[in-house]
């Protein structure tokens, strides 16, 4: 599936674009064609987020309008994903504020994926990351939660030393942190009822 000027290889897909809100969408819908002919559309939701994270990271710390390119490369067991651009600095991840909007990129590319880094290029830098394929959705996402409830340990206001390979332990995390979840939402003026109303049809539908 080769649009918007990338260059398809067997195993590769490369996409020239331009740093901007408006493609944002553009790049998703790509991406998801793109696994799609792979094969691989239960990893499309992730994807989708991850390049996004990174196309808008680009937008805000190089530039609107200035040249980008996304590359997919799926290989054994996993789908490696890199944005470059023409920006040498190295991002760094920051420890976010109560209400901060900005910041939390990079906390999310590590929660949610196999491993993630950045490459200095002849022209500027590349920022990658790997999301593990051939998994079905209730894998991946038993992946995340995993990842996420071990981050969630070192927040600040959790008791230290907990031990989430214990499971209650792990049930007394996941409740406070869709606890700390729903708070978020009502903050920003989101039903948390509508949420779980939605979370619970999405995990019956995949347990099914």
């Amino acid at each position: 599936m080769c649009s918007y000027g990338e260059i398809c290889l067997r195993t590769r897909c490369v996409l020239p674009f331009e740093a901007d809100p408006a493609e944002l969408h553009v790049l998703r819908r790509v991406v998801r064609e793109q696994l799609r002919v792979w094969g691989a559309s239960t990893l499309a939701d992730e994807a989708q987020l991850v390049v996004t994270e990174l196309a808008t990271n680009v937008v805000k710390h190089v530039g609107v309008g200035v040249p980008a390119t996304l590359v997919l490369e799926p290989g054994e067991g996993r789908l490696r994903v890199e944005v470059h651009d023409t920006s040498h600095t190295q991002p760094m991840p920051v420890r976010v504020q109560c209400g901060d909007e900005c910041g939390r990129g990079l906390h999310l590319l590590a929660a949610m994926s196999m491993g993630w880094g950045t490459i200095t290029t002849a022209t500027g830098k590349a920022v990658w990351c790997e999301l593990p394929l051939n998994q079905d959705a209730r894998c991946l996402r038993s992946h995340r939660a995993w990842t996420l409830l071990g981050a969630y340990q070192d927040l600040p206001g959790v008791p230290a030393g907990l031990n989430v390979a214990r499971l209650p332990v792990a049930e007394e995390c996941a409740t406070d942190l869709i606890a700390d979840l729903l708070h978020w939402l009502a903050a920003r003026g989101s039903d948390p009822d509508a949420v779980l109303n939605r979370a619970q049809l999405h995990y019956e539908a995949e347990a099914a």
